[in-house]
């Protein structure tokens, strides 16, 4: 058994490519548009993982983009998606001049949670050791839920 993909319903597409794309950082590598199905799916890798998901298959997230309008709540029902990353400092100070709330900062230097414009959850955790306690995330507070 392998990890395939996280599939996640997405209320608007260019929003939610521009988040996770644009500002999370992650490449597409496959879309597929039904018409017959009214809706396009969009699949992502993370950059290090971009040869792998054409070559072998990578984990992938799967953005389901359904044409009518629907409403989506519970975002956090399936639990999260996580990633990891080379420096959890610099990645939540470029998510955070970007405009993207850090809900649980890197206090430990090895975890941090962000949100989606839909509302799910994502755990970024360091990549190796945990860094050392640095301000100003060690005496940052949460915001909201994650």
């Amino acid at each position: 058994m392998r990890y395939l993909h996280t599939m996640i319903r997405v209320a608007d597409l260019d929003t939610a490519l521009d988040f996770y794309c644009t500002k999370l950082g992650l490449v597409e590598t496959n879309r597929m548009e039904s018409a017959a199905g009214r809706f396009t799916l969009v699949y992502l890798a993370a950059p290090g993982d971009k040869l792998r998901a054409v070559t072998d298959a990578a984990p992938l997230v799967e953005l389901t983009y359904n044409w009518d309008p629907e409403v989506y709540s519970g975002g956090r029902n399936f639990g999260h998606l996580a990633f990891g990353v080379e420096n959890i400092y610099e990645t939540c100070a470029k998510l955070l001049a970007a405009g993207i709330v850090i809900n649980r900062p890197p206090r430990d230097g090895h975890m941090a949670f962000i949100r989606s414009p839909d509302g799910i959850s994502i755990e970024l955790l360091q990549e190796g050791e945990a860094l050392a306690k640095a301000e100003p995330w060690s005496s940052m507070a949460n915001t909201g839920t994650w």
